[in-house]
């Protein structure tokens, strides 16, 4: 029986936009620049103002997309080690959250692990929010944030800072040369 949250479903999203932002964010923390460069965020705004509400639903699905295969690279690697994704992944994903007080909201934090959760079982956890309705202003930045908490998960487990958005690029150019 087929799940209507089931990955095949799912629009995969602006994938490369949402990669960009994340991999932005992860080189500002690794260059130690914990506070956001007010010249970023306004190039950051000025491009999701740009999108217009169909684009905006593309990066928003695109950044599902990234959270989806983060979880499943995490699954595969948590599995090679006897363990479980979800106990090694969202305890941690939540208490991060919630030292992020500034940017992430206490009431945003069930719905990002509930997204976490989906993926790392198997679910695509942009259908998973949409049968909610749709996103409310307070769930994107904690949005982009799972996806970069998760990226950053992986390169301090494979110990390599860009390894996660290289793992992305090579499955984008893979598609794209099949």
């Amino acid at each position: 029986m087929s799940s209507p949250c089931d990955p095949l479903r799912a629009p995969a999203g602006d994938v490369g936009a949402a990669l960009m932002m994340v991999d932005s964010r992860l080189k500002a923390v690794y260059d130690r620049r914990t506070r956001t460069d007010p010249e970023q965020q306004a190039l950051v705004d000025q491009f999701a103002a740009s999108l217009g509400p169909d684009g905006v639903d593309d990066l928003l699905d695109g950044a599902c997309t990234l959270i989806y295969m983060f979880m499943q690279w995490l699954r595969m690697a948590y599995e090679d080690h006897g363990k479980d994704v979800i106990e090694c992944v969202v305890p941690s994903l939540v208490a991060s959250m919630r030292m992020m007080t500034k940017s992430v909201r206490p009431e945003a934090i069930p719905t990002m692990a509930g997204l976490v959760v989906a993926a790392g079982t198997g679910l695509s956890p942009s259908l998973w929010r949409k049968q909610y309705g749709y996103w409310t202003e307070t769930e994107l930045t904690p949005l982009e944030a799972t996806a970069f908490l998760l990226a950053e998960h992986i390169n301090r487990i494979t110990d390599d800072q860009d390894f996660a958005t290289r793992m992305i690029t090579e499955a984008l150019s893979q598609v794209a040369e099949d």
